[in-house]
């Protein structure tokens, strides 16, 4: 028997989907918005180690609450904002990088943006001017762009996270400070499909299994590197 409430409840959806979406951009256009966040960053600064692994973006990075313990022996210092775009990162990033004199940043955005609908190539232009910008002031600061991972609710957009992806990676491979990390094909089935054990109810952020997935993915790349600094400075050379 067919549902006579059907029609009308995907017309609701419909609306609603729009309505979030377009509210959800306009947030977007308004960094300020993060401005008690960033404050509390700002505050917290001199508890924070200098000569350490920055690591900013959205909710990805935000609501991994076991980033410090996962990344050993690596010291990193959290500096997620849940819902954050790649904009927000651009406005706020001498506050995110600068006090902390990082050797290294670590860096996740892309997946709000290619949700909200923003262009691949507006993006990637936001991330050639944070780079800019962290080594106009740290030149020697190395900075690490993570892929846009898959997840089942955005499906829609995952095209745009690809190219976007793509991007990041050509960026990445004209400077030698610069690394590309791929958390997107760790989370992939062989058929090309998203794993769906990965992710909490919403189907877009990682569950404990998820998140040993993407830590592995990004700790592999960084103790390449970074690996060899800690052990440096725990020996004291």
């Amino acid at each position: 028997m067919k549902n006579r409430y059907a029609p009308a409840l995907a017309a609701v959806l419909f609306v609603v989907g729009l309505v979030s979406v377009a509210t959800a951009q306009t947030r977007t256009n308004d960094p300020t918005r993060w401005e008690n966040v960033i404050a509390g960053f700002d505050a917290d600064a001199p508890n924070r180690p200098q000569g350490a692994i920055v690591l900013t973006g959205s909710s990805s990075f935000a609501r991994w609450r076991t980033m410090e313990a996962d990344l050993a022996p690596l010291t990193i210092v959290p500096r997620g904002f849940g819902g954050s775009t790649m904009a927000d990162v651009l406005h706020y990033i001498d506050r995110l990088v600068k006090p902390y004199n990082p050797r290294a940043v670590v860096l996740y955005e892309g997946d709000n943006d290619t949700f909200y609908g923003v262009a691949p190539s507006k993006i990637a232009g936001e991330l050639k001017q944070i780079i800019s910008k962290i080594h106009s002031a740290l030149p020697d600061t190395r900075v690490y762009v993570l892929s846009v991972k898959p997840s089942l609710a955005r499906v829609s957009v995952w095209d745009k996270a690809q190219e976007t992806s793509e991007l990041y990676k050509q960026i990445a491979a004209g400077d030698d400070r610069l690394h590309f990390i791929d958390v997107a094909t760790p989370f992939l089935r062989a058929d090309g499909t998203v794993m769906d054990d990965v992710f909490v109810d919403d189907g877009l952020h990682l569950n404990d299994k998820g998140n040993r997935i993407w830590a592995a993915a990004i700790k592999s790349v960084l103790m390449k590197i970074e690996g060899e600094f800690e052990l440096r400075k725990a020996s004291g050379q």
